[in-house]
């Protein structure tokens, strides 16, 4: 096999919405101090009675109908979340089993926030290597059941929600859709952003992650449009990791992306960790912003401080 492309986005996010407002009658904060700081006006909160893989499944089976695909079509299922109550059956397994996918191979990834762009790169290896021919990636996370609602620091950042792709082979003579990978992480600093305890609860060194965010990202970011053999100058769309917008936009700017749609799904979502690249990149497809065959930046970065980025064809 010569390359994959990504055959079909969807995304899925929970009902309930949570407003700054909202927000202010549990905790010492406001809307203005929120939006200035991070940029977040709404996200969105599962309930008690929707786990992650529902998230999760909710997305792919959106993902499958965009593709005109069905469940056998499907011999791999790779979900990115950090979020997942259970050890085993892992989440990759359920959400298989809710779909009805038969015998798939079923893993998960946990990179937090970096999640999807990490199990994109390792569904794009098994498709290439021949191990497996069409895969179903999805990012998926309910932070809200590791926030601690009592913390202004962390709980007005959080939002629940999933996204899912399907990626298949190129036909031959296709370029590929999906390039090259750059993937990385500083383990040194992984205490920056933690999600551990006993219940597990979310943290993070808000300081140092924004300086690492803003100052060491740009360059690698660069390095994978330069794998991909694209300059920045030449993305219709550059979908980061939906941290908050201070983060995004000094990140996209530095970048030099100058003609791109720049992803700011964060304001209305939260930062959703594994499922906010997908739920971003979905959204731009679902309203048209960026066209089949557009080439589109996406980079992750976050917990374990890990990041990883590929330049892919918009489906």
């Amino acid at each position: 096999m010569t390359g994959s492309r990504i055959a079909a986005v969807g995304h899925y996010q929970p009902a309930q919405v949570l407003t700054n407002e909202d927000l202010a009658g549990v905790v010492d904060t406001s809307d203005e101090w929120i939006t200035s700081r991070v940029g977040i006006r709404t996200r969105h909160i599962a309930g008690a009675d929707e786990p992650v893989d529902e998230l999760a499944a909710h997305a792919a089976a959106k993902a499958l109908a965009s593709a005109g695909r069905g469940p056998a079509d499907i011999d791999l299922v790779v979900v990115a979340t950090s979020t997942a109550i259970d050890r085993s059956p892992n989440t990759a397994a359920r959400v298989a089993a809710r779909l009805g996918v038969p015998s798939p191979a079923a893993m998960d990834i946990n990179v937090v926030c970096a999640g999807f762009t990490h199990a994109l790169a390792t569904a794009e290896h098994a498709l290439r290597a021949g191990a497996a021919t069409r895969a179903l990636v999805v990012g998926a996370d309910k932070m809200s059941d590791v926030t601690d609602w009592t913390d202004r620091a962390t709980c007005v950042l959080v939002g629940d929600g999933a996204g899912a792709a399907v990626v298949e082979g190129c036909p031959p003579g296709e370029e590929p859709g999906i390039g090259p990978v750059l993937w990385g992480s500083v383990p040194e600093m992984g205490h920056a952003v933690r999600i551990e305890g006993t219940p597990p609860r979310f943290a993070q060194e808000g300081q140092s992650v924004y300086r690492w965010a803003t100052t060491q990202l740009p360059p690698i970011a660069r390095r994978v449009c330069e794998r991909a053999g694209t300059a920045p100058e030449d993305l219709a769309a550059v979908v980061l990791h939906q941290a908050n917008l201070r983060i995004i936009e000094p990140l996209a700017e530095k970048l030099g992306a100058v003609n791109a749609v720049v992803a700011r799904d964060v304001a209305e979502s939260g930062n959703t960790s594994a499922a906010s690249i997908p739920l971003a990149l979905s959204k731009l497809v679902e309203r048209g912003e960026i066209s089949r065959g557009d080439r589109v930046l996406l980079f992750g970065f976050g917990g374990n401080l890990s990041y990883a980025g590929q330049v892919v064809r918009c489906p």
